[in-house]
């Protein structure tokens, strides 16, 4: 059964500082700790709401003890681009960042992925239905459908409410299958980095209206952006290498400010 929300409050330990989250949060299913290094590690588990058929939308956060900057990585939005999910899976098994709180999404449209189609099980394209410059496009079935109202899906709306408490300073959506990296209104220094390092190409897309990027970029200026990976099907070298890259990018931008 879904918690109320009244009883949807967790306190993180092991960040340095109190750091709480609260609203359409459920409450942490595990948590634990292990130690890298000189640092601690706290993993938390946490289910942000439900898709329209109930399954769960879950974030994990992997923290340092000192950490002071957050970072999210969303393995998937479109059902139909599920490579992602495997990079943050392998994110989540790792030791903590220093300096570095690290949220991850597997799978924002678990409904989509268990389809394989790209929209939710509305048949909404989740990536068209935010609320920051939402328009009315497709119909319901097409392809980018936008859905009926901004933020209609339940999916959109854990989201959504999840940025605006965790406010991540960078965020990397991971999408397929063009090979590259969207170099528009994100943090251009993070984007360059990260495209030297899987050696992709910067390529400026378009700014699509009611997209999560979209909203993210407008309540944390400039700093998400969207890593196209190459092709529909990924080996495991090729899934271990975005994780590494990912991660040392995440390394940097918890001690370099200029990164952002």
């Amino acid at each position: 059964m879904r918690p109320p929300a009244a009883a949807c409050l967790a306190l993180l330990s092991g960040l340095g500082a109190a750091f709480a989250l609260s609203g359409s949060f459920a409450v942490a299913a595990s948590a634990h700790r292990s130690l890298n290094h000189r640092a601690a590690t706290s993993r938390t588990r946490y289910v942000l709401g439900y898709s329209v058929e109930r399954r769960p939308i879950v974030a994990w956060l992997v923290a340092a003890s000192d950490a002071r900057r957050s970072v999210l990585v969303v393995g998937s939005i479109a059902g139909d681009e599920p490579g992602g999910i495997a990079v943050t899976r392998i994110l989540a098994s790792q030791a903590a960042i220093a300096g570095v709180r690290l949220w991850l999404i597997p799978d924002a449209n678990p409904d989509g992925a268990a389809r394989g189609t790209r929209g939710n099980a509305d048949g909404v394209d989740l990536n068209r239905n935010f609320p920051y410059r939402w328009r009315h496009l497709g119909a319901p079935g097409s392809r980018y459908y936008s859905g009926p109202r901004p933020a209609s899906e339940p999916e959109s709306r854990a989201i959504e409410a999840f940025l605006r408490r965790t406010r991540p300073g960078l965020a990397i959506w991971l999408h397929q299958p063009y090979g590259l990296i969207d170099d528009s209104q994100g943090p251009h220094r993070a984007e360059r980095q990260l495209a030297r390092a899987l050696e992709l190409p910067l390529k400026r897309l378009p700014d699509y209206p009611g997209s999560a990027i979209g909203w993210d970029d407008h309540l944390v200026p400039a700093s998400a952006f969207d890593l196209e990976l190459p092709g529909r099907e990924l080996g495991r070298a090729k899934i271990h290498l975005v994780a590494t890259a990912i991660r040392s990018l995440a390394r940097r931008f918890g001690i370099d400010r200029s990164v952002h």
